[in-house]
């Protein structure tokens, strides 16, 4: 019996763009513990299982988180009886503009595959331009740090927060159970220096903050937490992609970005789906559409609810319609973020919105040559219900953020068709536009 445990880093991710860093890997669309059984097989360092937390209630996030980590601490179970000794680093990987379920699902993490000697947030993303400074969390606009309260992901309707100091923002998203004075910050002399002792005096769970402006930061942190936990501290982290580049010491991707065209089917133009309505997207639609021959097709939502059956058939027919004429489309959901009287009604209506989107991927021409899938919680519903995979390879980053996996060889409908999972808050105006035009040749 091998009695050296790997270290495999999984990611329970609440929306599937967090592999936008990483390449080779797969991406668990189930949970069941045979899939994650193989994922803990799998050649690769890291797995990512998709959970689409991010979309749901509370309730129903803490519900899936739970099933997960029941079926995980079985599955590893059964991986040491056959003498395979994992230890397991587990990320809740999150929004870098600090939308999400915290700390439902941390809390849930910890009560069934704890204890913890500590959980980490480490919000930063550099490749969508988010650093941690001094305990406060930044978008970089036009290389201007832009404190995230200050933008409009803190308005979210169902994730806003009012301070992107990291220690006052665990204090109000627990309710004051963790008060700010309680968490331990990490500040860049820290991540940048030895750590080893600091992190051997962790226990019980405490709450710590980090702070890291680029990638070496966060590689310099990895590599002591992993040493450390070697010794047998463990710990539960809540982050962006950047922490899993970090953890996951990759090396270069085999397929550069500049030749994912190899992927396309047969020279056939792309279909384009884009769900995400933040602002970002919206001005990347815009740039799509006055820099591209691409046909715009609006999924009038207002429509949506009068009339889905006409709505259905209308866009199906235009569908088919540029298929033959091998022209590329953009489909595209109503702009602006509808205001609700309840969160619940809120969701129940993004629940309808991604209802109808699934249907739509699960009928597009067969023959396209690519997808984009533009927004987390559209991407998540298009590989796990629209295209029905089990699991996918991520195949590596067409831009950075952006991650293109593959379906398989034996799908029933899109065999070896590439998918671009394009989250909606990455990239500027032309972002897009690259993407897309990147394929188109």
């Amino acid at each position: 019996m091998n009695n050296t445990a790997l270290t495999k880093i999984i990611a329970i991710d609440d929306d599937p763009t967090g592999s936008q860093t990483v390449h080779s890997c797969l991406l668990l669309t189930r949970w069941d513990v045979a899939t994650l059984r193989e994922a803990l097989h799998d050649d690769a360092p890291l797995f990512f299982v998709l959970s689409n937390t991010r979309g749901m209630d509370a309730a129903s996030a803490a519900s899936v988180t739970r099933e997960i980590c029941v079926n995980l601490r079985e599955a590893l179970a059964q991986a040491a009886a056959a003498g395979v000794m994992i230890q397991p680093v587990v990320v809740s990987r999150s929004d870098s503009t600090l939308r999400g379920h915290y700390p439902v699902e941390t809390d849930v993490i910890a009560a069934e595959l704890g204890p913890f000697d500590a959980h980490f947030l480490v919000p930063a993303f550099f490749e969508g331009g988010r650093i941690t400074r001094d305990g406060t969390h930044y978008l970089l606009v036009d290389g201007e740090p832009v404190p995230v309260h200050d933008t409009e992901f803190a308005k979210d309707s169902v994730f806003g927060f009012s301070t992107a100091f990291l220690p006052d923002y665990v204090a109000e998203k627990t309710g004051g159970r963790i008060p700010a004075s309680a968490v331990q910050h990490f500040g860049l002399q820290d991540v940048r220096g030895a750590l080893g002792e600091r992190l051997q005096a962790l226990h019980d769970n405490v709450c710590c903050v980090v702070d890291a402006e680029q990638q070496s930061d966060l590689d310099q942190f990895a590599q002591q937490v992993l040493a450390a936990a070697q010794t047998g501290k463990r710990f539960l982290f809540r982050s962006a992609a950047s922490l899993l580049t970090a953890f996951a010491a990759l090396p270069p991707q085999p397929v550069a970005p500049a030749s994912m065209a190899q992927f396309v089917r047969n020279g056939k133009a792309g279909v384009v789906l884009m769900g995400s309505h933040v602002g970002k997207s919206t001005l990347q639609l815009q740039y799509l559409l006055a820099h591209s021959d691409v046909l715009p097709l609006h999924i009038d939502l207002e429509q949506l609810v009068a009339d889905e059956e006409g709505l259905f058939a209308d866009l199906q027919a235009q569908l088919q319609a540029a298929n033959q004429q091998n022209r590329g489309v953009v489909l595209y959901t109503s702009r602006g973020e509808k205001q609700f009287a309840s969160k619940a009604e809120r969701l129940a209506f993004g629940d309808r919105v991604a209802a109808f989107l699934v249907r739509l991927v699960q009928h597009l021409p067969a023959d396209i040559g690519f997808l984009i899938s533009k927004g987390g919680i559209t991407s998540n519903d298009t590989l796990s219900k629209g295209l029905a995979l089990r699991t996918a390879r991520v195949v590596g980053q067409i831009r950075a953020g952006c991650s293109v996996v593959i379906c398989p060889d034996d799908h029933p409908r899109f065999p070896k068709l590439p998918v671009v999972i394009f989250p909606g808050n990455v990239g500027g105006d032309e972002a897009l536009a690259e993407v897309y035009g990147l394929l188109s040749h």
